[in-house]
């Protein structure tokens, strides 16, 4: 199912049956993503993509080398199926011998992410902070910094939409004397892939 298709059947009501369709497929995969959630990718097609996403305690996750505060090279649509999420909106500011925290490139592949400092040192504060739940529907543009948060010991999932934006770059916010470095996305096994599908489903059902 296309990038569109998904994004109408959000528009018309139907984000928990498309989502427990699609955890009804066979041969579903997962990967823990550095940002601290699972990632459960199930559609993909040029600059296009659909996953879901999934935030638990029952699952062991990876834990970012640089800070949660990134923003995307693509358009970000997301759903909330269950749980609480809060969208934290970073003012960024390009700052000297003050700054906080230098600027990363991200170059995501299939053997991980390449990880880059650039020239760029800033400051940041938080701007917004939006609150959503479930049956929400929120959107980011390509290039605006935030984090997205669950709060302590809370259980989340979301389905999110990428449509990439051209000349839009990966970005996060690390160490003012972080280096190079490349970091390997981690798959969970099967066992474990399936607990995170029967954990999404057991709340949608």
């Amino acid at each position: 199912m296309s990038y569109s298709a998904v994004h109408e059947r959000l528009r018309g009501g139907e984000a928990r049956s498309w989502a427990l369709e699609a955890l009804a497929r066979p041969g579903l995969t997962a990967v823990r993503h550095p940002l601290g959630f699972v990632c459960l990718p199930l559609e993909r097609d040029g600059g296009e993509g659909v996953c879901l996403h999934l935030w638990s305690d029952s699952l062991s996750h990876a834990e970012s080398t640089t800070s949660q505060i990134h923003c995307h090279s693509w358009d970000l649509v997301s759903h909330v199926l269950y749980g609480q999420m809060r969208n934290v909106h970073v003012a960024v500011t390009d700052a000297g011998a003050d700054a906080t925290h230098r600027v990363f490139e991200v170059v995501s592949g299939a053997g991980g992410d390449r990880i880059s400092p650039t020239a760029r040192t800033v400051r940041h504060a938080t701007d917004l902070v939006e609150v959503f739940g479930p049956g929400d529907t929120y959107t980011l543009p390509a290039d605006r910094f935030h984090s997205s948060v669950v709060p302590e010991g809370g259980e989340a999932a979301t389905i999110a939409l990428g449509r990439g934006r051209p000349g839009s770059r990966d970005l996060s916010l690390g160490p003012l004397g972080g280096g190079p470095h490349h970091v390997s996305r981690q798959p969970l096994d099967a066992e474990e892939t399936a607990l995170a599908v029967r954990l999404i489903t057991a709340h949608l059902t």
